[in-house]
């Protein structure tokens, strides 16, 4: 095709170009689409195929425009994208589509185009490594959390009190000051779960009694229109339940796993703490380099990579449909970070051959296999099934482009 392609605008990885179809090429594209129609249509008085070319125009004028145009866009398109030497990013828009008869067609064509990394400086960045210390109350607060978890209720028939759960047909007077019929909610007395007036007033209660007296809402009650209110609230304790923690000795230590003591159940505790802080901190060290990296070498990235990202924190997080614009506006500089830390590594492993191979996948795979008690054959049929063969490759590449720049970088 004899097109003129003029571009408009260049901006990072985002091209906007003018592309123009002769009117000569357009006349073609449209007398090929009447040849098309004239060959199956069914008119009245004519058998198929043998309808007058100029009564096709006129009947089907509509439909034999809009064919035409979608056909010289899709082949201008192709010549352009075909002409050109970058890579696309995503799939072209079209845009500003003019066409009338016996005239040009005209359309805009917005390309956004792979970024070219090249990373120039990549050694001498120096970053510190903070280890979180592993304190005693660090051990006891796990400890408290596994003995939260294996807590038991039971029914108490006093008043209840703080920590105390308890269930409840709770119900609050309209504007009119009627009040309905209750609803049930389940609270734990003290722990925010209701405001602190309609505790108080079920703290007044044992099983089985009702209540009903005004209560104030708070001043900064998160409904605005609600602060600093005051409702006339029914309360009928259904019932409550007190919590008792399992005693912490030796035979706690015992039903949690191989633990011969309390003493031996810290120490594993405290060895998970010390092996998740060194974690934390290895992670910590290998972002600060990433940031490092991508303050030194400036590459642009494709909006649509960004916007493909935050899709899928969406679908990840499942965030309601109402939701999801506030959440992509707040976590988009999240999302685009994730971009530049992928293209980074992507550009390195490149570079540098530290792409994982084989035998390394097959490798983690048997590891993993072991450390399961599985047969390695089985588990790789399994990942691959699942589609996480992938997942593992990309997280031996990563470990290798992390042990390259650290052996290229200083880490205090």
């Amino acid at each position: 095709m004899n097109l003129q392609v003029t571009e408009k605008k260049v901006d990072g990885v985002e091209r906007l170009l003018q592309v123009e179809v002769p009117a000569d090429m357009v006349r073609q594209a449209e007398e090929k689409a009447v040849r098309r129609y004239a060959s199956s249509a069914r008119l009245p008085g004519f058998r198929p195929g043998k309808a007058p070319p100029a009564m096709i125009r006129q009947r089907f004028a509509d439909a034999i425009r809009q064919e035409a145009v979608e056909s010289l866009i899709q082949e201008a398109y192709k010549q352009v994208v075909g002409d050109s030497e970058v890579k696309l990013a995503a799939q072209p828009h079209v845009h500003d589509v003019k066409f009338g008869e016996d005239q040009a067609l005209t359309f805009e064509l917005h390309l956004e185009v792979q970024p070219k990394v090249e990373l120039p400086r990549t050694q001498g960045f120096r970053v510190t490594r903070s280890v979180r210390s592993v304190t005693d109350d660090a051990v006891q607060e796990q400890i408290d959390s596994m003995r939260e978890q294996r807590a038991t209720w039971t029914p108490i028939e006093d008043k209840p009190a703080e920590q105390d759960m308890v269930t409840v047909m709770l119900a609050t007077a309209d504007d009119a000051g009627e009040i309905p019929e209750g609803k049930e909610y389940r609270i734990i007395l003290g722990g925010g779960q209701a405001i602190a007036g309609i505790e108080e007033l079920i703290m007044t209660l044992k099983p089985g009694e009702t209540a009903e007296r005004p209560v104030k809402w708070p001043d900064d009650f998160p409904d605005e229109a609600q602060r600093s209110k005051t409702k006339t609230v029914r309360v009928t304790l259904a019932d409550a339940k007190h919590k008792a923690l399992p005693d912490l000795d030796d035979a706690f230590a015992r039903e949690l796993g191989e633990f011969d003591s309390v003493d031996a159940l810290k120490s594993a505790v405290r060895e998970d703490l010390t092996a998740d802080a060194t974690r934390e901190a290895d992670a910590d060290v290998r972002q600060k380099l990433i940031d490092e990296i991508i303050g030194a070498n400036a590459f642009d990235v494709p909006p649509s990579w960004v916007n493909q990202t935050v899709s899928a924190y969406i679908e990840a997080y499942q965030v309601p449909e109402s939701e999801r614009e506030s959440f992509a506006q707040r976590f988009r500089s999240m999302a685009e970070r994730q971009v530049r830390r992928d293209l980074v590594i992507d550009t390195l492993a490149e570079r540098e051959k530290l792409t994982a191979s084989e035998s390394e996948l097959d490798d983690r795979v048997a590891d993993l296999a072991k450390r399961r008690g599985t047969d390695v054959g089985q588990l790789y049929a399994s990942l691959q099934k699942a589609g996480r063969l992938k997942e593992i490759e990309r997280s031996v590449t990563e470990e290798k482009v992390f042990k390259w720049l650290l052996d290229q970088n200083t880490v205090e």
